[in-house]
């Protein structure tokens, strides 16, 4: 059985990197393909208009959040989720497996689904495969995911094989449940953890039901980059070169660099917009904390080569200023900056593969971030009480808080 409910052409490949086109009711998405995900039918400080202008084309939204409130019978009611939150591009929902999995203290599971309290109100839900399918069709969900164990890290094989065939039975019956239509399809999500043998035995339990995209789950859980990769190298090649393939919940720009190298072509991740709202930004040359008091001094934009409202408008001293006040401006900026770098990483991929330089490419934006922030520049009022108000308030990190992978926003 093969479902056709959305279009994907190949255009272009270079190596195992794929440059595509996933066509959806509505609109399409160009590939390689970079997700902001709006949890609860929002991108955190965005509005829609903000988040199309750094170039983004298809947003993910979160079937457990969204269940709970305002509800999916809500969200139907007032129109959907695109005329819900104003984004009329394609959208993907998450099924709300991950979510269950990260509140396992609240949780049961069985083979029937899972029944869980709330983080909201302590109430009980119960969440099926069928249940997950008529909540993203009451969301009008573009892409919907199967409901699945998202098997948590580190699991021993018995343990990841158990997981993993219970989600590949959901996914027969999220495949059952699901009402085809043009324009919209459903994504299967490979499990098995770590393990080379459950992750074929997973692709081909998967392709065997037929759907109209992969997702590769189960992973940026813990398990380290080194390690996702080689999962990947095991993993992309059994997949239908035909249909969109999705890395769940990934992540670092170097991650993306690494997993489109290996024939991934859809991401998504809350790092650009939590990160934002922290104090973090991606630039070129990696990353840096805008809070550091190196900052406040330095009239320079974060990034010279970015275009975004952050860059173009202001100076690093003046988005530390914001931060250090706790104006939500800061945070605005920085998120709408980091979305921009992120979009804008993934149309320089897309130009590479298309070229056919992709490796070179690659390799000259890997040796980009690793060279570290610009060096900081002396502050023109050192010694007097301005420089050391600042000091005081802001000590000078010895280097810039790493980044992880987080796949959930809360």
């Amino acid at each position: 059985m093969t479902a056709t409910g959305l279009g994907f052409d190949l255009h272009a490949t270079d190596g195992a990197a794929r440059r595509g086109t996933l066509t959806t009711a509505h609109g399409t998405v160009e590939t390689p393909a970079f997700m902001p995900v709006g949890t609860a039918g929002t991108v955190k400080g965005m509005m829609p208009g903000s988040v199309r202008s750094t170039g983004a084309q298809i947003l993910l939204g979160n079937t457990y959040h969204l269940m709970l409130r305002p509800t999916a019978e809500r969200v139907a009611q007032l129109g959907g989720l695109h005329r819900f939150m104003n984004w009329h591009g394609p959208i993907l929902t998450d099924s709300g497996g991950f979510q269950v999995m990260s509140l396992s203290d609240l949780r049961k599971m069985s083979e029937d689904g899972v029944t869980f309290k709330s983080h909201l109100d302590g109430k009980r839900h119960h969440l099926t495969p069928e249940r997950s399918m008529q909540i993203q069709h009451l969301l009008d969900s573009n892409v919907t995911m199967c409901l699945d164990e998202c098997t948590a890290f580190p699991a021993t094989h018995e343990v990841a094989e158990k997981s993993m065939n219970l989600s590949m039975r959901w996914a027969q019956r999220s495949r059952d449940a699901f009402v085809e239509r043009n324009g919209y399809g459903l994504f299967g999500i490979v499990q098995g953890s770590v393990y080379p043998d459950l992750r074929a035995e997973s692709v081909k339990a998967l392709t065997d039901i037929g759907f109209d995209g992969y997702a590769v789950g189960g992973l940026a859980v813990g398990e380290g980059q080194q390690m996702m990769f080689d999962t990947l190298d095991v993993t992309t090649p059994l997949l239908p070169r035909e249909r969109p393939r999705y890395l769940m919940g990934v992540g670092k720009p170097s991650d993306i660099i690494g997993a489109v190298r290996r024939g991934i072509d859809m991401f998504d991740c809350v790092m650009p917009t939590r990160s934002g709202r922290t104090g973090q930004a991606f630039v070129r040359r990696g990353v840096l904390n805008i809070r550091n008091a190196r900052h406040g001094h330095d009239d320079r934009p974060l990034d010279e080569k970015c275009g975004c409202p952050a860059c173009r408008s202001y100076s690093r001293g003046y988005l530390h200023h914001l931060f250090k006040a706790g104006e939500m401006l800061g945070p605005m900026l920085l998120t709408w900056h980091n979305l921009t770098y992120y979009q804008e990483l993934m149309a320089d991929l897309r130009r590479a593969i298309e070229k056919g330089c992709f490796e070179e490419r690659a390799a000259e934006l890997e040796a980009q971030l690793a060279l570290g922030d610009i060096p900081a520049i002396p502050d023109p009022l050192a010694g007097t009480p301005a420089a050391e108000a600042e000091t005081s308030e802001t000590a000078e990190g010895a280097a810039d808080e790493e980044i992880h992978s987080v796949p959930v926003d809360l």
